[in-house]
């Protein structure tokens, strides 16, 4: 699928706001996500560690498949929605026609909560083949009362992508990544103090109805406030961004929308079941009890994952409407930009954890540092997913969602088939094997397409040099640590303190290197690309 035509004429000094306002808006968008990012995967992380401690391995591995089931469906029933209402809806903010914002909204969300009650009846009604995939009989109830749920994780979903579509990240700083995970921490933490194991899922499932109803309300005080620039003609911008265009006439029909949608629908439940067929195959292949060591050593990134999606979430909006005017200068900036961020804010959490790994599954109780190769394999495939950047968004803000699916596909595949082999031999190890393949895949085919198709690509020498930082501080300073006083509390300790006190005076002394020199760099040389189009009613 090429550019989605509902983009602006308008030349390059009239669009492209600065790159350094463009880049500020960013990163305050990306400070709240940030923010929030930390705090909910601290607290996901504390979530898991509630279950693995309060119940035994077996239970917790059960609930853990269960979910990751939950998850996946959600992410079916979604339809792509997430992704189409903040690339629409930022496109017309930025042609100037925010007045069909609330059209878009309601032939998005309408199919969605059809689709999202009719997926929950079915795997209530099929609870029981559900289980069977699993593994365990016991995970019937389980899945019967995820099963309830499921319409509101949908819908929240849904409506939180609507808020981030006018550059409110607060929604999902607060309701997503704080609220409701500390919600759930707060209900399995009473759970495993009464040691009823019947009402974990309860604990785990309910705090998604409280979160659906909060981000309906939050929707409509942004709609409220936004209508009466709409009537204007005007752009909600919440940030006083300067107008892109006026094109009060540019409109969405439905072919549009879930054109751009369905593939990108198919690519989200792909990648997130990359994230989670493993625990599913793990729990099937091998049993409960290995299917809680993999998913304690892939949740305790929940904290590279958080950051990743602060990042993404800010940027994805503003790639829409750079990409819609065809400002592919400033959009490389943001994407250079961004790549950079992600390796400064994340490195620094999987360097250490490589060395130490032992000592990080011990959190999560003795059983589960037999997980420690395991951590080792995702941490690393992690450090990849950050130095390649998010290519896979680029190309989907760029409307190519047709590419992005089948990165996504070959990508699952590539996973479905590793975890198929080695996991019956190496357990969780092999579905970690499978996780680095699929993250190599989704990741290396995007540097391609975007060089070839856009002229775009993350690398710059402000990534040699971020890079460079992170191995010195956070590689180089552990392994010495580790080689001198072993690999205990008291040498990560150590390796930390030792490691930030140098971090971060070397960053802010490298920050005019570490900042973009110009308005953005530039595109690949010789490479074209279509002007864009304008689709008017």
């Amino acid at each position: 699928m090429g550019p989605h035509p509902l983009v602006a004429r308008v030349s390059r000094a009239a669009t492209g706001a600065a790159t350094a306002p463009l880049l500020r808006r960013v990163a305050r968008g990306g400070a709240v996500n940030l923010v929030g990012a930390v705090a909910g995967a601290v607290l996901n992380t504390l979530l898991v560690i509630a279950v693995t401690r309060g119940f035994d391995q077996r239970t917790a591995g059960i609930l853990f498949a269960a979910t990751s089931v939950f998850l996946i469906v959600a992410a079916i029933a979604n339809l792509g929605t997430s992704n189409g209402i903040v690339y629409f809806v930022a496109r017309l903010r930025a042609v100037g026609a925010a007045g069909q914002v609330g059209r878009v909204l309601r032939m998005a969300l309408g199919p969605v909560v059809v689709v999202s009650v009719a997926a929950g009846a079915a795997m209530f009604a099929f609870a029981g083949a559900v289980a069977a995939l699993i593994g365990s009989p016991e995970a019937l109830p389980y899945v019967r009362i995820l099963a309830v749920f499921l319409p509101f994780a949908v819908f929240t979903d849904a409506l939180l992508a609507a808020t981030r579509a006018f550059h409110d990240m607060r929604a999902t700083a607060l309701v997503d990544r704080v609220g409701r995970p500390l919600a759930q921490l707060a209900l399995v933490g009473g759970v495993a103090v009464t040691g009823s194991a019947g009402l974990l899922t309860i604990a785990w499932a309910g705090p998604y109805l409280p979160a659906a109803a909060l981000v309906g309300v939050w929707l409509h005080a942004i709609m409220a406030r936004a209508r009466p620039e709409d009537a204007e003609g005007r752009p909600d911008a919440p940030d006083s961004e300067p107008e892109l265009g006026s094109s009060p006439t540019a409109s969405v029909n439905a072919r549009e929308f879930w054109g751009f949608s369905l593939p990108r629908s198919v690519a989200s439940v792909a990648q997130l079941g990359n994230q989670r067929l493993g625990v599913v195959l793990v729990a099937a292949l091998q049993g409960a009890a290995e299917a809680a060591v993999f998913t304690a050593a892939t949740r305790f990134i929940a904290v590279g994952q958080f950051t990743t999606q602060a990042i993404q979430l800010a940027a994805q909006p503003r790639l829409a409407e750079l990409l819609a005017v065809d400002d592919r200068r400033d959009a490389a900036t943001l994407y250079q930009s961004a790549t950079v961020w992600l390796i400064c804010l994340t490195w620094p959490l999987f360097l250490p954890v490589i060395v130490y790994a032992p000592l990080v599954m011990g959190l999560f109780g003795g059983g589960y540092t037999a997980g420690a190769d395991v951590l080792v394999v995702i941490c690393a495939a992690q450090l990849a997913a950050a130095a390649l950047g998010m290519g896979d968004l680029v190309l989907t803000m760029a409307g190519r969602t047709a590419w992005n699916l089948v990165d996504n596909l070959l990508a699952l595949a590539a996973n479905v088939t590793l975890c198929l082999v080695l996991v019956p031999h190496l357990g969780a190890a092999g579905a970690a094997a499978g996780w680095l393949a699929a993250i190599a895949v989704r990741k290396v085919l995007p540097l391609f397409q975007l060089a070839v198709a856009l002229g775009l690509h993350p690398f710059s020498r402000r990534w040699l040099v971020a890079v460079a930082v992170c191995l010195v501080w956070f590689g180089g300073v552990p392994l010495a640590c580790a080689a001198t006083l072993g690999t205990g509390w008291i040498s990560l300790t150590v390796a930390l303190g030792v490691g930030c006190a140098g971090y971060f005076p070397t960053l802010w002394r490298l920050r005019g290197v570490l900042e973009p020199a110009t308005r953005g760099a530039a595109p690949l040389a010789g490479v074209g690309f279509p002007r864009p189009r304008i689709s008017k009613r």
